[in-house]
């Protein structure tokens, strides 16, 4: 009997494991079709990647979260709902704030951080390496950027989590992550308007203060509102990802114990593991896309419109592309996966979250190098577009 290939991304019982259906879509159904969602979907390596590259004919203008996606083209400064050169103008701006050079200058303070963390645990047993760790770190280090006070900081990263809240048939469409997402903007608006009356030394003050170009040569700066949508964009992606991020490295490492051991032998196998733990588990990884032209596929055409989800995460795992795709592979040496997306929306941040997953691993492996995790305890988070731990146990 042939069990027809079926996708759905609001679907819970995929979320454990939506690699073995992503497979299958590969090999069956390259370009695949769901009527009830009204989506097309690519999933091989380079169908992805070269509708990443291709910004005119998959746009972001429209959304790209496919339960928040509109009809028309939507205005305003959330960058990644925006195509070029409006885009570029934006991410020029923010990009000042992610040098390499920049980042490298936060090595010393996420690995404070990280050390602080795991020492307040001291040797008890206890530790969630995604609420009380992985998800602390890149939240610290994100809002310490953006001014946050740190009294503030639990209580603006639980309305993030807020913000991703998933809800059957309309995934993130819901009251819960509304009510999250308006808590947070009317923060950060408040914040802003602070900075506003008495600059300070953080990147609030800076987002005021920014010169931008606008097509014609002329130059104004971001309104409070429009510094704000700005803001969140950059604490909310700063945090959930990493977050998973780091979950996934602690999950996959205590799975493959003999890996975990050559990585506290050589520390220096890390930044390839954290590259490898991107490849096989991508924490973001569906992207959403609007087609403004129609395009070809295994010779069935996509109108123009069609709304497009490409899957950057089973991109990753293609065959074609990776050999022996689905064995994780500490030594694999490749940086060549898609986690990050590519092209013009090529995530902005990518070199702060390789720091911060690089050090947080190498200090989790410093002061536990063995260690399990409680299955029993474990919670997936699961959206639309994001995906990895929400809670972790370890058992050391």
């Amino acid at each position: 009997m042939i069990i027809e290939v079926g996708w759905d991304p609001f679907d819970e019982s995929l979320k454990a494991d939506p690699h073995p259906i992503w497979k299958r879509l590969r090999d069956e159904e390259p370009l695949y079709r769901n009527e009830r969602h009204d989506f097309w979907a690519l999933s091989r390596f380079d169908d992805v990647d070269a509708a990443l590259r291709d910004p005119v004919t998959f746009s972001s203008a429209y959304g790209t979260v496919l339960e928040l996606m509109t009809e028309h083209v939507q205005t305003g400064p959330l960058m990644i709902f925006l195509d070029p050169p409006e885009h570029t103008r934006l991410r020029r701006l923010v990009s000042r704030a992610f040098t390499p050079r920049g980042v490298a200058e936060l090595e010393g303070d996420v690995r404070n951080l990280c050390r602080a963390l795991l020492g307040d645990r001291g040797d008890r047993h206890g530790l969630d390496v995604v609420a009380d760790y992985g998800a602390v770190v890149p939240a610290e280090v994100i809002a310490t950027l953006l001014g946050v006070p740190p009294e503030d900081r639990a209580e603006v990263r639980r309305h993030i989590d807020g913000s991703f809240h998933l809800e059957p048939d309309v995934g993130m469409a819901n009251p819960t992550a509304a009510a999250s997402w308006t808590w947070l903007s009317e923060y950060i608006t408040d914040q802003l308007r602070s900075r506003r009356a008495r600059r300070r030394d953080d990147m609030l003050s800076d987002l005021l203060e920014a010169q931008l170009v606008d097509g014609d040569g002329s130059v104004h700066r971001l309104g409070v509102d429009d510094a704000s949508v700005l803001a969140l964009l950059l604490i909310s992606a700063g945090t959930e990802t990493v977050a998973r991020l780091i979950g996934w490295a602690a999950f996959l490492l205590a799975r493959h114990p003999d890996q975990r051991a050559a990585l506290v032998a050589d520390p220096s196998m890390v930044p390839g593991a954290v590259e490898e733990v991107l490849r096989f588990e991508s924490p973001s990884p569906v992207q959403a896309r609007r087609t403004t032209a129609p395009v070809v596929y295994y010779g069935t055409t996509v109108p123009a419109g069609s709304k497009v989800l490409l899957l950057n995460g089973a991109a990753n795992r293609d065959e074609r592309r990776f050999p022996d795709a689905d064995q994780f592979d500490v030594c694999r040496g490749t940086d060549l996966h898609l986690a990050f997306g590519y092209g013009v929306h090529f995530c902005l941040g990518a070199a702060l979250a390789r720091l911060e997953g690089r050090v947080a691993v190498e200090e989790l492996l410093a002061r536990y190098p063995e260690y399990d995790v409680d299955p029993e305890g474990a919670v997936l988070l699961s959206t639309s577009t994001v995906r990895g731990y929400e809670r972790l146990p370890l058992l050391v």
